[in-house]
């Protein structure tokens, strides 16, 4: 019996790249699969369901049980058709895993509107609109006396939490995913419901030109994307004991994300005066951040 067997599961942006290891990994480990996808490019335009389609086929083909679904998760209406199809297809929801992504790259100077607000609302606004849906259905069973004991799994990333250059609409978008896990954690566990966040670090579409294929000479390839599905699947699981908390996931690692912690102060007995603060304030410009970053010096 495999560890999500009885398990039914959403995977949001399941067409390629991470999304898709998800889904194949989930239906082999016992999981019934809603596999959802837009089809659009890498930067958020078109849609096609057939790459959903193509991962369902998959399933099936090994035996597995799955149905696609093509609908706009940033929309209110197509994430609650997207919960729909999981109850009238296999009658319960116990995951969410928030995939779906794009990529507008552009430094802050030259981003325009669109390029902002589409990242945003194609990250921010498509978690959280497929999260709001599933749990006001976990809610309901909740107020009926029945526990959930769902999970949901959402995707951030490095350039959200450690930053990167020419990424301030992903990179905002990627970080309000990690306070919404957490908050989302304070509202939802009263329901039967856990909230995790990953960053992966896989080979995709969106990131081929900076992460190439690797070997370490074991034939183990670190940015394989394949590599993120067994801790997601794990935090998918009916007795996994993590909640509230965000990881950086990469090849054969997982490395536990401290939050936003306040790590020195300046304090007086009254209010500042602008004198005051120009002779003591300079000392909060030399604090050291230990970001823990994996492979820094």
């Amino acid at each position: 019996m495999g560890a999500l067997e009885g398990r039914v599961a959403i995977i949001t942006g399941a067409g390629r790249g991470i999304g898709r290891e998800h889904a194949l990994l989930f239906a082999q480990e016992g999981a019934k699969v809603v596999v959802n996808d837009l089809g659009g490019a890498a930067d958020g335009s078109g849609s096609d369901l057939t790459p959903a389609q193509q991962v369902v086929d998959e399933i099936r083909a090994a035996g597995g049980s799955a149905v696609a679904n093509g609908d706009d998760i940033t929309d209110a209406g197509g994430a609650q058709r997207l919960v729909q199809t999981a109850l009238d297809t296999f009658g319960e929801l116990h995951v969410l895993v928030n995939n779906a992504g794009i990529l507008r790259d552009r430094t802050l100077v030259n981003m325009s509107d669109a390029e902002w607000d589409d990242v945003i609302r194609v990250h921010l606004r498509g978690h959280f609109m497929p999260l709001r849906a599933a749990a006001r259905h976990w809610r309901e069973l909740s107020k009926s006396g029945r526990s959930p004991r769902a999970a949901i799994i959402n995707t951030s990333s490095t350039s959200g939490l450690f930053g990167n250059v020419g990424q301030g609409n992903y990179g905002a978008a990627k970080s309000g995913i990690a306070t919404l896990t957490t908050i989302a954690q304070l509202e939802l566990e009263r329901y039967g419901v856990r909230v995790n966040a990953i960053a992966p670090a896989a080979r995709t579409r969106l990131t081929e030109d900076v992460l190439p294929a690797t070997d370490d000479g074991t034939g183990f390839d670190a940015t394989d994307p394949a590599n993120i599905s067994p801790f997601v699947a794990y935090l998918a699981t009916e007795d996994c004991p993590i909640a509230g908390r965000s990881f950086y996931v990469r090849g054969g690692s997982v490395y536990l994300f401290q939050p936003w912690a306040i790590i020195d102060k300046i304090e007086t007995g009254h209010r500042w005066t602008l004198d005051e603060l120009a002779k003591e304030g300079p000392r909060l410009a030399e604090v050291p951040f230990n970001l823990g970053r994996p492979g820094a010096a």
